[in-house]
């Protein structure tokens, strides 16, 4: 019995210990988000970002399966293909170069649905700021080549259930 006991809790820690170290999102409805949380998101994110760090991610609203994130861009990050979601984009503040299309540099695999690269190649640029919406499809190679200061963007990802027509 005292066995038992003893493996429930180491169990129990090494659960705990997990979790703990992995946390995970908070996926509970957030359905309204004011312009005055929004600014306070983005103050958030500025002081949260580390030297170095291309990219710091709010939540602005939840109802699974979507989120929609604030996201917070002081320079050039990873570019990325997302296997199995759109992604809508809304430029809340600043300007950048965005290249979609093409292939990843030094491709490789981040989580099962997701892929990185250090760039793109053959792609096409476009020039977005302020008040610019975007729709990424899935599978499609998608980066900011420059960021003119700081770039804040609202991106949605949408599940795709059927392959996009051609």
């Amino acid at each position: 019995m005292r066995a038992i006991g003893m493996s429930l809790a180491l169990i129990f820690m090494a659960t705990a210990a997990q979790a703990q170290q992995a946390p995970q999102r908070d996926m509970t409805p957030h359905t309204y988000t004011s312009a005055s949380d929004v600014t306070a998101l983005i103050a958030k994110a500025k002081s949260e970002r580390k030297d170095g760090q291309a990219n710091v991610t709010e939540r602005i609203l939840m109802l699974a399966p979507y989120g929609a994130n604030l996201e917070y861009r002081a320079s050039i990050g990873p570019a990325a293909i997302h296997e199995h979601d759109a992604e809508l984009m809304y430029v809340i503040d600043g300007s950048a170069t965005m290249v979609t299309g093409g292939k990843l540099v030094d491709e490789k695999r981040t989580n099962p649905a997701n892929l990185s690269g250090t760039a793109i190649e053959g792609g096409a640029s476009q020039h977005v700021s302020k008040g610019d919406f975007m729709f990424v499809p899935e599978n499609t190679a998608h980066w900011f080549s420059a960021i003119d200061g700081v770039l804040v963007l609202m991106t949605l990802h949408v599940p795709r259930p059927v392959p996009a027509a051609q």
